[in-house]
């Protein structure tokens, strides 16, 4: 069996990236390293595309696993791993390096959080943040045999978030949460959701300057996530799907001090999002439209 995975699993790294539209030998050979199987629990499994029912697989042969597609957690909650292609985007364009520290929110059962502790290596770390304590059991087991890695049962919100290069969260929010961009050395890169619960967004990067209130940001696509605990608002909600209804892709900066001006795509309480550039802005990357439900 082991061996008819390692076939799948290399078929699906290159199909995985083909749906990522990246060239990254790397990106392709953490697809290919990272087994589905621990992180998806027994078969039968539940897998889906989004938007649509769940399907049930026949039975527990491996090669279901390894497809670009959703495949649930908890069903009943709409728990899911998520869209593999998506991921592999979305990780692909916010460049994670070799040593790197990462945090991830919203680790679920750890298969996002291998991955990342492949990128940035053994010399690397990742912290991964899972407030199910189900879940959070179920990501220490899978990755206690990755030292560079730990896990922690508790918000990703809350105060006293490690120093980290990439900041990669994976449940939905109204807005950034002010522990996230604290916790950015310069140079990295928060990558979320700015997406409420129930609400197709867009996943959003924001990269922290060296210096100055005025931080470079960009969509990579829309988005929609399970909700994260503690930032949720119904009016905010409300105010982005009527941004989202506009140039959502013309967005260029993130603003941390003045007033919204005419070039405020969308404002929350001490930050908003406008179509002007930053000083320094980053390197222009077209978002990928065929990337929605994760």
């Amino acid at each position: 069996m082991d061996d008819r995975s390692e076939k799948y699993r290399a078929f699906y790294a290159q199909l995985i990236c083909a749906a990522a539209r990246t060239t990254d030998p790397r990106i392709e050979q953490a697809f290919r390293t990272v087994r589905r199987e621990p992180f998806a629990g027994p078969g039968p499994w539940s897998i889906g595309l989004g938007g649509h029912p769940y399907v049930v697989t026949p039975d527990d042969d491996p090669a279901f696993l390894y497809q670009n597609t959703l495949l649930a957690l908890d069903p009943a909650r709409g728990l899911n791993i998520g869209m593999p292609g998506a991921h592999a985007y979305w990780l692909g364009v916010c460049g994670v390096r070799e040593s790197e520290t990462a945090i991830q929110i919203g680790a679920g059962s750890g298969y996002y959080t291998a991955i990342l502790a492949h990128l940035v290596g053994p010399r690397g770390r990742v912290h991964a943040y899972e407030i199910d304590e189900r879940l959070a059991g179920l990501a220490r087991d899978n990755l206690k045999d990755l030292a560079h890695v730990d896990v922690r049962q508790r918000s990703g919100i809350a105060s006293g978030l490690p120093a980290a290069d990439v900041i990669y969260v994976c449940a939905g929010a109204a807005q950034p949460a002010p522990q996230w961009l604290d916790a950015l050395r310069p140079g990295g890169r928060l990558v979320f959701p700015l997406a409420p619960e129930g609400m197709l967004g867009g996943m959003l990067m924001i990269t922290r300057p060296d210096q100055g209130a005025i931080w470079p940001a960009k969509f990579l696509g829309r988005a929609q996530f399970i909700g994260c605990a503690g930032l949720q608002d119904a009016d905010a909600a409300r105010r982005l799907a009527e941004a989202f209804a506009g140039k959502w892709d013309s967005v260029q900066s993130l603003r941390r001090e003045g007033a919204p001006d005419e070039t405020c795509w969308f404002a929350g309480e001490g930050w908003w999002l406008s179509t002007a550039p930053a000083p320094v802005p980053i390197e222009s990357v077209p978002p990928h439209a065929d990337i929605t439900q994760v």
